[in-house]
């Protein structure tokens, strides 16, 4: 098997700014720009300011106007997109690899140009008032959003887009400060997926990027569990999630909480799709997630069932649980983790996919980590799977949202 590693560079620059680069021969490239830092690192007063920050930067900059930044990307052919999540804030575009250039450029003014003018700042905020209400009227979403305040108090157990009151609370002032703190080289991490040459992207980072420097804020929040049931008119199903804290992504035992995530909730041939919905026709939607950050990690199985229902589901899950910590074979492991290393080699053809492989893997600790990803889900050992098993019952958080007035 090639070696996918061999094609990959990394550098950090004087000013601090990490370089990621993987070539490709396709002549199309991934290119997003991206700053170390997200909700985590807001204080709870702001929380929603980086994600505030995200939508700005398309707003408009020095030398081009909104619509002038997406024409720019789409009428060479390109996407462009962005994301906000607790420990990234990132902007990113795809592009025939001959307008590597404009990409960089365009991004780059994004950056340092942006002009945060005051009329587009307040039309945004009533955009993400929207986007909350939106989060909130999706039974599915809303689901994701209360289980992670569930599992921790602070910052981490507060909406990433914010609340009403946040949200009103930050002003232009607010943003600009937040900005200037945070957006700073050293915090950067510039990374690259495509044909291109390395040298083009180090020496346009090191002309275009200065040397300031700056402290991103820390986290601060702490583990917890609990469990909410929300009783909602206008909605026919019960929708559950289960969640449960796991090893942070700087531990090696990480990849047992993948493992243990992929063998429970991890597609259609997992334990719990075939004994809830194949064996008991319990259910529609099951489907499970390793969410495992820098700085707090957790798995989550979500169920979408009738109301009658909430509690034989849970049952089925706690046992399940129970059973794999008791009875899980060998040999149901070495399927699992071949299941986990093919996921990862297909995750690897698109561009666009492996740029946010590497990216994220960089934010975590290093992106050179996700070239061992193979060997690391081959190491994970069969009484570790069950000892987090084993741990559920008593370790999780649940969150339920059932119709009101329904038996």
């Amino acid at each position: 098997m090639m070696d996918p590693n061999k094609n990959f560079q990394k550098k950090v620059l004087a000013n601090g700014m990490t370089l990621l680069f993987e070539k490709r021969n396709l002549p199309v490239v991934s290119v997003i720009l991206a700053v170390r830092a997200g909700g985590i690192n807001e204080e709870i007063s702001e929380k929603g300011i980086s994600h505030f920050i995200e939508h700005m930067l398309y707003k408009g900059t020095k030398t081009r106007t909104s619509k002038q930044i997406a024409e720019e990307i789409e009428k060479n052919g390109g996407e462009l997109n962005g994301f906000t999540s607790e420990e990234i804030t990132a902007y990113y575009c795809k592009m025939p690899s001959k307008h590597l250039d404009i990409a960089l450029n365009v991004l780059t003014d994004m950056i340092k140009n942006s002009l945060f003018d005051e009329k587009e700042l307040e039309k945004e905020r009533k955009v993400i008032f929207e986007e909350i209400k939106m989060y909130k009227d999706n039974p599915q979403m809303n689901c994701l959003v209360e289980i992670q305040k569930l599992l921790y108090t602070g910052t981490l157990g507060i909406n990433l887009a914010g609340t009403f009151k946040s949200m009103f609370g930050i002003d232009r002032k607010k943003i600009t400060e937040k900005f200037k703190q945070i957006y700073e080289p050293n915090n950067f991490i510039l990374c690259v997926v495509g044909d291109a040459e390395f040298e083009q992207i180090i020496k346009f980072a090191e002309k275009n990027f200065g040397s300031n420097k700056s402290k991103i804020p820390k986290p601060k929040f702490e583990l917890q569990n609990k469990t909410k049931i929300e009783e909602r008119e206008g909605v026919d199903q019960a929708n559950l999630v289960f969640a449960y804290h796991v090893p942070i992504a700087s531990d090696d035992r990480c990849y047992v909480a993948k493992v243990l995530s992929s063998l429970m909730a991890g597609g259609l041939s997992s334990r719990l799709f075939q004994e809830i919905r194949e064996k008991r026709n319990l259910a529609y939607a099951i489907h499970g997630d390793s969410n495992i950050n820098r700085n707090f990690a957790y798995n989550l199985i979500y169920v979408g069932t009738m109301k009658e229902n909430v509690e034989k589901v849970k049952e089925l899950i706690l046992n399940e649980f129970e059973k794999v910590a008791k009875d899980l074979t060998e040999q149901e492991l070495k399927e699992i983790k071949e299941k986990l290393i093919g996921n990862y080699q297909i995750s690897m053809e698109d561009s666009q996919t492996q740029m946010m492989n590497l990216l994220i893997s960089e934010i975590q600790g290093d992106a050179k980590d996700f070239y061992e990803y193979e060997k690391n889900i081959s190491k994970v050992k069969l009484k570790d799977v069950k000892e987090l098993a084993s741990r559920f019952k008593e370790n999780h958080s649940f969150f339920a949202l059932v119709p009101k007035g329904k038996k």
